[in-house]
């Protein structure tokens, strides 16, 4: 078993999250089992870089279990979004577009646990690149007890309208716990019909072709 985890074909992961934890327990629960089948398949965390909320939760655990962790964040949230000591690497930017591009060129694979407004824009950001082609990395999200449904309704009514194409709905790998999500992500096979082709990032983490 523990051969198998170590033949993952990511090594690090991009895991967006909020800086808050909810007001519900099963959100807090399903960031800490992220954070142990991360660890358990040897794998780094990249993360928006604070201390608190999922962020904080998240980046202990794995921290705790042996990982690494790099965080990203920028300058104008450092006093909101970090209390108290931070664990592994943490980088600042300027902007929140640096931050997005920054932890895309440093990650395998995205997966966005329950968040808010910073969540959701950081999550469909990666799925709109994933369409056009500029990244072809898993993007998963962790349905925690339905939280997600009325995103992926929305979703499928705008595949059922034409504004996405059947194919690109599949783009978004979904699954209500972590190991069932991780073992999508493992298998995600890209959708190749983005509108820019050999896309990639480069050292800055701004795209090129």
């Amino acid at each position: 078993m523990e051969e198998k985890l170590l033949k993952s074909r990511f090594k690090r992961v991009c895991v967006f999250c909020g800086s808050s934890t909810g007001k519900r327990v099963c959100y807090r629960d399903a960031a800490i089992e992220l954070a142990q089948d991360l660890v358990s398949r040897r794998l780094d965390l990249v993360y928006g870089g604070g201390s608190i909320g999922l962020m904080g939760l998240v980046s202990q655990a794995i921290h705790r279990g042996g990982g690494n962790v790099l965080g990203i964040i920028p300058r104008t949230l450092m006093c909101k979004e970090i209390i108290g000591e931070t664990v592994g690497e943490v980088r600042t930017v300027t902007d929140m577009h640096q931050r997005k591009a920054e932890m895309a060129h440093h990650s395998d694979c995205f997966i966005a646990l329950p968040g808010g407004y910073g969540t959701l824009e950081e999550l469909l950001e990666v799925i709109t690149w994933s369409q056009l082609g500029i990244h072809d990395k898993p993007v998963g999200l962790l349905n925690v007890d339905g939280y997600y449904n009325s995103l992926l309704a929305f979703i499928d009514k705008a595949v059922d309208d034409g504004f996405i194409k059947p194919s690109q709905r599949n783009i978004i790998v979904s699954a209500p716990n972590a190991k069932e999500l991780l073992q999508k992500l493992e298998e995600y096979v890209p959708v190749h019909d983005g509108v820019i082709t050999k896309a990639m990032w480069d050292v800055e983490g701004n795209v090129g072709c």
